[in-house]
């Protein structure tokens, strides 16, 4: 939590330094949920999601969805062709990894052991509308 919170402090402070767009979303004039993209490094038209994240009281009422939906509107709109985001193979990560596959993106990669031993690194990708 602390890197995404200095990500976001880092954003707010120069949003045209890093690369990286973040959109909020808001409810009852409270943070319900944010979500901070780019394009990948080196690569023509790849973008990744880094970070998701919403309130637990607000999930399962379409925040992530609706993020989702504008980040992506917004990777197509800039040329974007693919979208990946990775996730862990813990099985607290279920609901995560179906909350992806739910709005359609497939699993391309698994890197076994990645963020140690018996926690896969899973990577998930979609095809960007143009």
């Amino acid at each position: 939590m602390v890197v995404a919170e200095e990500l976001l402090d880092s954003y707010l402070h120069d949003p045209n330094g890093w690369g990286y767009y973040i959109l909020v979303a808001e409810a009852e004039e409270k943070v319900a949920g944010y979500i901070c993209y780019g394009p990948t490094l080196l690569t023509e038209g790849t973008w990744d999601i880094y970070w998701i994240a919403v309130a637990a009281e607000k999930q399962n009422q379409g925040v992530g969805c609706a993020l989702m939906s504008s980040a992506e509107a917004n990777i197509g709109r800039a040329k974007g062709r693919l979208v990946l985001v990775e996730t862990s193979s813990k099985p607290n990560y279920g609901k995560t990894r179906r909350f992806y596959q739910k709005l359609g993106y497939k699993v391309v990669s698994r890197i076994p052991d990645f963020y140690e031993p018996g926690d896969d690194k899973i990577t998930l990708q979609k095809l960007s509308p143009r």
